[in-house]
């Protein structure tokens, strides 16, 4: 997406681009997708993704420039935490994946300033721990 148009996005929609590209992005270097946007009473997880014998969980970040620090950056304390306890709950309401090995992951993007209507995608492995 180019500059331009993501200054006519909404905020969700915005994240909704991004949260896919970078789904996209996971499929094609082999993960498979196992939810999307799942909700609770902690927050919420963008990717659920599997990675051979991994339950990897996805923030994805966007951010429009990097003035004040990247995307990655965002994912303070306080987020992380909040992620680890949905992926809790995640793991609690879906039992069939308790005995995989878990990670989080981050990808942080931004908008491509030299080719329209894509992004940049900085996948960031293993970006926090519980």
């Amino acid at each position: 997406m180019s500059r331009k148009l993501f200054e006519y996005l909404t905020t969700k929609e915005t994240g909704d681009k991004a949260e896919l590209a970078a789904e996209t992005y996971l499929k094609k270097k082999g993960f498979k997708a196992i939810a999307r946007q799942y909700k609770c009473k902690f927050g919420e997880l963008d990717l659920v993704m599997l990675d051979a014998n991994t339950l990897v969980f996805v923030e994805v970040r966007y951010r429009q420039t990097s003035s004040f620090g990247s995307a990655a950056d965002t994912v303070v304390h306080r987020k992380q935490r909040r992620v680890i306890l949905s992926a809790q709950h995640f793991l609690q309401s879906n039992t069939r994946y308790q005995n995989l090995n878990c990670r989080f992951d981050v990808v942080a993007a931004k908008p491509d300033k030299t080719e329209t209507d894509s992004l940049i995608l900085d996948w960031i492995q293993n970006a926090f721990q519980c």
